[in-house]
């Protein structure tokens, strides 16, 4: 990965591809270490104490699963979600001039680690199974999404688009207007 400068000259990589690389070799050695430890037993007993304290953490963490969630945790954290989106779109609806055509644009980032909150919270009955998709108000499950001005109130118009990567991350996007 070597890139030029503005005077033609190549400067080295700073990719992380080679600090991976050395950690996976770390991970791996230590593993092998451990290994002979406790293959030797003529070793200390300090060293085969670690070696087997080592072990035991492996396995303990590889035994590691997260609990799966009950359905009233599941709707509990969607409705946490919902609120938090809800409350961070309606805070961006502010008079601007293009509200008199229905044109002033939104936009809301988020993160949801767990795909089945994310779904609940849209609606769907279960994870998402798109990177992109178009709803109607109506159809997202958030609730009105109106905000209050001086002389009257600003709402959604058209179509939200969701983007769900699939990373943990979400992008909901949409205009409002008069």
């Amino acid at each position: 990965m070597a890139s030029t400068t503005a005077a033609g000259k190549k400067r080295k990589s700073t990719g992380s591809a080679n600090e991976a690389n050395k950690r996976a070799r770390l991970v791996e050695d230590g593993a092998e270490k451990v290994k002979q430890i406790l293959a030797d037993a003529s070793s200390s007993e300090e060293l085969l104490g670690l070696a087997q304290y080592a072990r035991l953490l492996e396995e303990e963490v590889a035994s590691l699963k997260p609990k799966p969630k009950s359905a009233s945790d599941t709707a509990e954290e969607a409705g946490k979600l919902r609120a938090s989106v809800r409350s961070g779109i309606v805070k961006q609806m502010a008079w601007k001039p293009s509200c008199k055509t229905g044109g002033a644009r939104w936009v809301y980032d988020g993160i949801c680690n767990d795909p089945a909150v994310f779904g609940a919270m849209l609606g769907l009955g279960g994870p998402p199974t798109f990177k992109m998709k178009k709803f109607s108000e109506a159809d997202l499950n958030l609730g009105s999404l109106t905000s209050s001005i001086r002389y009257g109130y600003l709402s959604q118009r058209g179509e939200i688009t969701v983007r769900w990567p699939g990373d943990g991350t979400f992008k909901l996007s949409g205009t409002y207007g008069l």
